[in-house]
């Protein structure tokens, strides 16, 4: 169940998106708890139960969608964010507080289902997770939330934005569960998610949080390839 939140006050224009909405999930086989907000104000003050996705029309009475979207990642960082609004000048400005996309009024379902689409895959996404073992029972981690995976000696470290934990395994059996999840091997000892990744800088990739892990030589060729491939440009320049 994906929770959908519709901020737009126009009815028409509610009603066309929650049409939609339906329309796809029964199409895809997916399954949307949608509510409508008429206002931005109404919406942030009644957000305590996280929503995945967003769709935020800009021209809103009062307290406009960019200004809202603004408290929002103020709130939730994670929400997918997608902006509803008559003028593509305004909803380029979107990517700066993380939009992952934006729709143009009046609304054609084609081009609102490929969108959609590409929405859905990231809250399915977000919703991935792997389960450690540990002393005190298991822990389950989204996969969103780990950076890498190292081997030291015979044992596992799984790095996460707040925590380092331990783990059971090889990192070839990581490996191969975390297969196309966005996981990159850079060298015998590393695992990387390719989000984490800042740059690559000679024989070492810098992440986001300040950290530099060693790409090997036999591996880079391949590891700037599927680093590529996964941030969904497929070249390298």
């Amino acid at each position: 169940m994906i929770k959908v939140a519709v901020v737009e006050d126009n009815e028409a224009a509610a009603a066309q998106l929650t049409a939609y909405l339906e329309r796809y999930g029964q199409e895809n086989q997916k399954e949307f708890e949608i509510t409508r907000f008429e206002d931005a104000v109404k919406f942030l003050d009644r957000y305590k139960d996280p929503f995945d996705l967003v769709f935020m029309d800009i021209d809103l009475p009062g307290l406009n969608g960019m200004d809202a979207a603004e408290r929002l990642r103020g709130m939730d960082r994670r929400a997918v964010l997608i902006f509803v609004t008559n003028l593509a000048q305004f909803a380029l400005k979107g990517y700066e507080v993380d939009a992952l996309d934006y729709l143009i009024k009046p609304l054609q379902y084609g081009m609102f289902s490929l969108k959609l689409r590409r929405a859905v895959a990231r809250c399915e996404e977000d919703l991935d997770s792997i389960l450690l073992s540990q002393q005190s029972g298991y822990q389950r981690v989204l996969l969103r939330e780990l950076c890498y995976v190292e081997v030291q000696g015979h044992k596992l470290l799984f790095h996460t934005r707040s925590e380092i934990l331990g783990g059971a395994g090889t990192l070839a059996e990581v490996e191969e569960k975390l297969h196309g999840k966005g996981f990159l091997r850079c060298n015998k000892c590393y695992l990387v998610n390719y989000r984490y990744v800042a740059m690559v800088r000679g024989s070492s990739v810098l992440l986001k949080n300040g950290e530099e892990l060693l790409i090997s030589r036999p591996r880079k060729k391949s590891f700037l390839a599927e680093l590529a491939e996964a941030m969904g440009s497929g070249n390298i320049l």
